[in-house]
């Protein structure tokens, strides 16, 4: 089935297209694939970046918003993706990157297209584990930018994700994100004396 790609903020469009149309901003990437390019760069796929917070005391799950991705694609392919902020002044272009999370995030997606339900897909990060899952939002007229995960949506973990965590596996979110939460809450909190931090992050 079709996924019901959600539209991103125009204005968050219109800084990801002002800094491919900027040399400068592309040159200094550290995106070699980007100063490399043979054609056109465009930014397609929007998806909205939402965080895990940490626990809540009383064992419930909340994500914030935190900026929209977009694929740059060349030639039908993605060779890098652009991130966006929303900062006090409104949307902001971050940065370009490269890496893992990039193929695999088309992977998943191509892999969710292929699944008889149609679903609304999202990016759903947990810093903590350095963990970034594909969520699939089962509400297709949902506001990209808000709302939680609903015990029926799914959430397809990329690679490289956790040890014990299959990646691109479709969990349902009532079966993993209690087993997300429960390893956030036990992680240290990042600055601590005693936290041992994972290598890598996803970007």
């Amino acid at each position: 089935m079709p996924l019901h790609v959600p539209q991103a903020p125009t204005p968050a469009l219109r800084t990801v297209l002002t800094a491919l149309g900027s040399p400068t901003a592309v040159r200094e990437a550290r995106t070699p694939s980007l100063r490399t390019a043979q054609g056109p760069l465009t930014p397609e796929l929007p998806l909205p970046v939402h965080v895990l917070n940490r626990g809540a005391k009383d064992g419930t799950a909340t994500t914030r918003l935190t900026g929209w991705r977009f694929h740059i694609h060349c030639d039908g392919r993605a060779l890098a993706a652009a991130e966006t902020m929303l900062t006090a002044d409104g949307w902001a272009f971050s940065h370009f990157f490269e890496g893992p999370y990039v193929a695999a995030t088309e992977l998943a997606l191509r892999q969710a297209e292929a699944m008889k339900q149609p679903y609304q897909p999202r990016l759903l990060s947990v810093p903590e584990l350095y963990m970034l899952t594909l969520w699939l939002h089962t509400d297709l007229t949902a506001d990209g930018a808000g709302g939680h995960p609903a015990a029926t949506d799914l959430l397809v973990p990329l690679a490289p994700a956790p040890p014990g965590i299959a990646a691109h596996r479709p969990h349902r979110v009532a079966d993993l994100l209690p087993v997300l939460t429960h390893r956030v809450t036990l992680t240290p909190v990042r600055g601590s004396t005693t936290a041992q931090t994972p290598a890598g992050s996803p970007a």
